[in-house]
Parts: C-alpha cells; sequence; structure tokens
C-alpha cells in the first residue's frame, strides 16, 4: 500500500521509509508540513505518518486541513512530546492514531495495519478472493488451502489487487501504490510482475483470476477466478 511519511528528520524518515518498503509499502516523503500537505491533497494515499514538531506546517494544522477538505486518509501521528493533551490534541484534530517516539518498529507496523482496516472502504485481516488468501502481516499466501510462495513485490501487488478486487485498475495506479511517483523504470514492468502471479497464483491451479481489460488495466475477479 501506498504511504506518505511527513517529518523533518531526514535520517529518521528515511530510515522509515527504507524499513516499509522492505515491507512492500510504495512510500513518498516530505519534509516539512507544507510540502506534507500539499503531497496529500495531490496523490492518493491509503495510511498517512505524521509528525507534529514540523516547519511551515505543524501536524496539527495538516491534518485539520486534510478533514475540513473531507479527506480522510488514515492518519498516525508520531511525536517526540509526551503528555496526554497532545495526544487529545491531535485525535481531536481527526489523527487515528497516535505514537510518541522512540517507538517499537513492530507496533508502528501493527498500527498501520489496523489502520488500513479502519478505512471506510473494508480491510479485513486476512484478504480474499475465493480459494485466493493473502495475510498481509504473515505474509502468507495460498490458494485452495496451498502455500505459495511470493517475493515482497508480487506480494504488494497482490494486496493492491485483492484490496481492489472486482476493479479495473489502471497500470498508473499499480506504479504509484505497488512502486511510487519516483519510479523512473520501464512502465512495463506491471505486465512482468503480473505475468509472475498468473505464473504461480492461477495457471497451476487451473484458474484465470486476473484479467486484462483491453485499454484500462487489469481486474482481480472477486470469487478469485
Amino acid at each position: 500500500m501506498r504511504v506518505l511519511i511527513v517529518d523533518d528528520e531526514e535520517r529518521f524518515a528515511e530510515g522509515l521509509r527504507n524499513g516499509l518498503e522492505a515491507e512492500g509499502f510504495a512510500v513518498d516523503v516530505a519534509l516539512d508540513g507544507t510540502d506534507g500537505l500539499w503531497r496529500a491533497r495531490e496523490h492518493a494515499y491509503d495510511a498517512i505518518v505524521l509528525d507534529i514538531m514540523l516547519p511551515g506546517l505543524n501536524g496539527y494544522r495538516v491534518c485539520a486541513a486534510l478533514r475540513a477538505e473531507g479527506n480522510w486518509t488514515p492518519i498516525l501521528m508520531l511525536t517526540a512530546k509526551e503528555g496526554e493533551w497532545d495526544e487529545v490534541e491531535g485525535l481531536d484534530t481527526g489523527a487515528d492514531d497516535y505514537l510518541t517516539k522512540p517507538f517499537s518498529y513492530a507496533v508502528l507496523l501493527a498500527r498501520l495495519r489496523a489502520l488500513l482496516r479502519r478505512e471506510p472502504r473494508e480491510r479485513p485481516a486476512a484478504l480474499t478472493a475465493g480459494d485466493l488468501r493473502l495475510d498481509p502481516a504473515a505474509k502468507e499466501v495460498s490458494r485452495g488451502g496451498v502455500r505459495v510462495g511470493l517475493t515482497a513485490r508480487e506480494l504488494a501487488l497482490l494486496e493492491f489487487l485483492l484490496r481492489r478486487r472486482g476493479e479495473t485498475v489502471s497500470k498508473r495506479e499499480i506504479l504509484a501504490h505497488v512502486w511510487d511517483d519516483a519510479f523512473e523504470g520501464d512502465p512495463n514492468i506491471v505486465e512482468v510482475y503480473v505475468r509472475h502471479l498468473r505464473n504461480k497464483l492461477d495457471r497451476p491451479f487451473g484458474r484465470a483470476s486476473i484479467e486484462t481489460v483491453r485499454g484500462c488495466g487489469y481486474r482481480l475477479a472477486p470469487d478469485g477466478g
């Protein structure tokens, strides 16, 4: 899934980006509140990790502006500040969760997964389409109860398709959520990874769950094909 990190501590932000990308997320970073607000307005994110103490606009103001505009992307606030009133202000401004630095990276991941499940669109712990099942937390995929091994990028692509099952998604949407806007390679990489998923999840089981919608993109059948 695609995440925006807004934090002015560049080393911390880059470290968090690297960790999340290793988990299969596509990650963008903004180093001040003004840029963070612009990115959140211009791009579709699945979650935002937002520091409070930021140059330009602080995290409270960024969060309040997004909520006032009807942007309900889940927001996890990060701060070095302690005290219950900071937490109260962050949550009352519209944040969905709050984490004080220093924090456990495992806890951050678990809270991000929880936020994804709480989006207006259904976000169950395990994603299914017929007998195709993906557990994002455990990074386990099975078809008809048979475990299937996927790479991190294949897992990310499958997760995106499962979360949008039944919908036609364009190659551009896939690149934005599974890779990121900074990707400068051949956009046909999407076709390569779709073929990988078909070879691992469909053909060995006599299925055809990932459909090509000519001129539009791809669609994962709700019933798993």
